[in-house]
């Protein structure tokens, strides 16, 4: 079961009594809970029959009693418990899930925890309701989820401005859909999201940052590279070493699993690294500038300078400082 599915079943009048969401991703679950509070009920019904609940604060027999009310001039009334990990004897509620009223939708938000699959309580729950347990989207897989949040929008967006808008932002969702919708409304009439509008509008520099950094190092251009440094060193809120180092190890990981495949291909490359292919050619170019062996330096080195930017074995450093020496030692 996904959010979108839920979603989907409510808009068709499709409802269980009891709906649990849980797990690590706060976005789905959050967007389960706003459709619940905001669109199941009209504003009219809601004002009756719409009970929410804080997990921190509320009782279980507050919560139940509320969930065993019949709904007032209307069909359905929806009950939701928000931060229900928090909440005392949460296992208290069962007796309830055990046996709900129909003409009540109970969402219950559970974030980053989950029921123990092999409890009584979850086997009530997958008998009784619906369960959606999430998880956190791995980084290979945020390209896409964007490329069609921008494609709900009736828009496209260039693959180098795709992955700026990623690397920035990284996987918390809420942000990213925040920042589509921002450029979806001052594109102004054009269809089309470039670099230049990620610039503008959400504020990364085209020309410096982690991606073109990393595009750098993979072309052993000290110099560009020695330039990007420089404008981080100057501008310190526009990619923190933190955000640097985790970014290049990952990029050098992937190419040296380049070096495992049979024969590389463009299209072999882009299924084991899972990156757009329109990318892929510059993983496979990095391969060919450093071999093998250079690739392994250059992961020892990240490695290394990933424990000096956190002070082991080092002085003080900068962290402009840390990165020329490792950009130096990397190109060498």
């Amino acid at each position: 079961m996904s959010a979108e599915k839920i979603i989907a079943d409510w808009k068709k009048g499709n409802f269980k009594p009891i709906y649990w969401l849980e797990g690590d991703e706060p976005f789905f679950i959050d967007q389960v809970v706003n459709y619940a509070e905001h669109k199941i009920l009209s504003e009219s019904e809601a004002s009756f029959n719409l009970s929410i609940f804080y997990g921190k604060d509320a009782d279980w027999s507050s919560v139940v009693n509320a969930c065993m009310r019949y709904p007032m001039f209307a069909d359905k009334q929806v009950v939701i418990l928000k931060e229900a990990q928090q909440m005392r004897d949460i296992e208290k509620l069962e007796s309830y899930i055990d046996n709900p009223l129909a003409s009540t939708i109970f969402v219950v938000s559970f974030k980053e925890k989950k029921v123990d699959g092999r409890s009584k309580l979850a086997k009530t729950l997958k008998s009784k309701g619906e369960m959606l347990t999430t998880k956190k989207m791995y980084d290979s897989q945020l390209p896409e989820w964007v490329n069609q949040m921008v494609a709900s929008h009736k828009l496209t967006i260039v693959p180098k401005a795709l992955h700026l808008l990623v690397d920035h932002i990284g996987n918390d969702l809420s942000r990213l859909q925040n920042e589509v919708e921002k450029l979806a409304v001052n594109l102004a009439g054009r269809k089309n999201i470039t670099e230049d509008d990620i610039e503008k509008y959400i504020g990364v520099s085209k020309d410096f940052n982690v991606f073109e950094l990393q595009d750098a190092l993979g072309k052993r251009d000290l110099a560009k590279t020695i330039r990007i440094i420089h404008y981080f060193e100057a501008n310190p809120k526009a990619a923190p070493i933190q955000m640097i180092l985790p970014a290049l190890y990952n990029y050098f990981s992937k190419v040296f699993m380049l070096y495992s495949l049979p024969s590389i291909t463009e299209q072999s490359a882009a299924a084991a690294l899972g990156v757009n292919p329109f990318f892929v050619k510059e993983y496979i170019a990095t391969a060919r500038r450093y071999d093998y062996e250079g690739i392994e330096k250059v992961l020892l080195l990240l490695h290394q300078y990933n424990l000096r930017s956190i002070g082991v074995h080092d002085a003080g450093t900068s962290d402009a400082g840390l990165l020329k020496e490792l950009a130096v030692k990397m190109i060498s």
